[in-house]
């Protein structure tokens, strides 16, 4: 396979641009994939399998309206780190990974976002209890994003 090096700078410019940990093109069969080795979003083998929601033909509007302005600036805030689609269950039908209440360690899985069709792991940075959950499960996040916040 021939390496095409101008492809990959600029896609990694991209990356530094956007702020995105990960960005893949597909032309035909071929493929390139640039990622930030930031150990905080993981594609792994072995990660749960989600489904698109059931209609795919009705667009997923994202949530236009200011979350609640306290978890911006709160310590605990966990943001989204790419552009894509948030799922807090594995599959649905599923139970959430995490609910309103619930005490998390540091590496627990609290939700997975979706993005190019890789299912990134949002895991906690720091143990705590979920005080708030400002997303719906299939709803679009931008990077950036406040998904929920961990005291």
């Amino acid at each position: 396979m021939k390496i095409d090096s101008k492809a990959i700078k600029q896609l990694a410019d991209l990356l530094e641009e956007t702020g995105l940990n990960e960005i893949e093109v597909a032309d035909g069969d071929k493929a390139i994939r640039v990622s930030k080795g930031s150990g905080t979003v993981v594609a792994a083998a072995g990660v749960p399998t989600v489904s698109m929601p059931s209609d795919p033909a009705v667009p997923q509007q994202a949530n236009t309206s200011a979350p609640d302005t306290i978890a911006h600036t709160h310590p605990g805030a966990v943001t989204s780190p790419m552009v894509g689609t948030a799922y807090l269950q594995g599959e649905p039908g599923a139970p959430s990974f995490v609910q309103k209440g619930d005490n998390v360690k540091a590496g627990d899985t609290l939700m997975i976002i979706e993005a190019m069709k890789v299912m990134n792991p949002i895991k906690a940075e720091k143990g705590g209890t979920v005080t708030q959950i400002l997303i719906e499960n299939g709803q679009p996040v931008e990077f950036g994003d406040v998904l929920m916040v961990v005291e």
